[in-house]
């Protein structure tokens, strides 16, 4: 007996089909292979920052899975359990990789890198060491857009805060300026200053009249600077000759015995105080004389005898000198002649 088929069974066929070729190219849409072989691995974060369900899985920026499921871990600690779906069957993740959940655009779309052990040839002769079905990755998440924005800020934030209370003290002192009293000093000190600025320009004024008025003279100046100048430089062979012949003059008196002249001088000084100490004392002729008081009267005396002698002398010479032509009579005078009295 031949099978025939009905249109019934022909449609339902087609609907199977299609059912099945939907389901296929859903699960690639989705990622999944269904003919290959694939397995499960998790990871367990504090945070996963955006993660969501379908967020790919790579190795190097490849795509080896995508992220399956996830769910709070039922300890109650708040943690979160990530549940991925490796599709490449060949792929061996050592036990000592990481999870880390990573930003593939500015956007803030999320992925799970697998950082891959840097030990891993070693763990290819240790097949142990490789993942298996089920296993769970240490898990680690990069620092976000929002977090590297708030640490950026973060300084920022706090030069904004210094910023502003700078801002109050500066309002505060201009509240104070702004005050009556302080804008009548702030205008009276805008005069001082147009008066000096003014006495400035007269001061310069008067510069710029007298070198304009002299400046022949300080023409003249110059030139005779510049002459001395070179008079100087021309000469300077006998400024250097004046100079060393100076060092030897001051060599010289260096070398000179003045110690033994000033030696002497005080010996000298020494020796004259001696005599003046032995005059004071009444040592000596010169010290009679000096301290005799005696010696002193009897000098005095004897010279105002002398003065009345030479008085009389004066006035009656002819009592003390005779002179005659005729020597008899002369004689015979001056034997009846007294002597004067005295």
């Amino acid at each position: 007996m031949a099978f025939k088929t009905t249109k019934e069974v022909r449609t339902g066929i087609v609907v199977l089909l299609s059912i099945a070729i939907f389901i296929y190219g859903l699960n690639i849409l989705k990622g999944r292979n269904l003919f290959s072989r694939t397995y499960k691995i998790y990871a367990v974060y504090h945070g996963i920052d955006g993660l969501v369900v379908t967020n790919p899985v790579q190795i190097n920026g490849y795509k080896v899975g995508q992220v399956k499921d996830i769910n709070l871990k039922p300890d109650h600690s708040g943690r979160i359990i990530v549940e991925m779906l490796i599709t490449e069957s060949d792929l061996r993740i050592s036990k000592r990789a990481r999870a880390k959940i990573v930003s593939l655009d500015l956007l803030g779309t999320k992925a799970v890198a697998i950082v891959m052990s840097d030990s891993l040839a070693l763990d290819a002769n240790h097949p142990g060491k490789f993942m298996i079905d089920n296993d769970t990755l240490q898990g680690d998440r990069e620092e976000g857009i929002k977090e590297g924005v708030t640490r950026t800020l973060a300084p920022l934030q706090t030069k904004a805060k210094e910023l502003l209370n700078s801002m109050d003290s500066v309002m505060e002192i201009v509240q104070v300026i702004l005050d009556k009293d302080a804008r009548t000093n702030l205008s009276k000190s805008f005069q001082h200053i147009t008066v000096a600025i003014a006495s400035l320009e007269k001061t310069a004024l008067r510069l710029d009249t007298l070198v304009i008025a002299e400046k022949y003279r300080i023409h003249s100046i110059f030139v005779n600077i510049d002459h001395i100048s070179t008079v100087l430089s021309e000469n300077s062979d006998r400024l250097g000759k004046i100079i060393r012949n100076l060092n030897d003059v001051t060599d010289s008196l260096a070398k000179a015995r003045i110690t033994s002249a000033v030696n002497n001088a005080d010996a000298a000084l020494a020796h004259a105080s001696s005599v003046l100490d032995k005059i004071n004392k009444g040592e000596g002729s010169l010290g009679l004389l000096v301290n005799d008081k005696r010696l002193y009267n009897h000098l005095d005396s004897a010279s105002a005898d002398l003065d009345k002698l030479i008085i009389d002398l004066n006035e009656h010479p002819g009592r003390y000198v005779h002179i005659s032509v005729f020597g008899r009579k002369d004689k015979k005078k001056k034997s009846t002649t007294s002597p004067p009295k005295q």
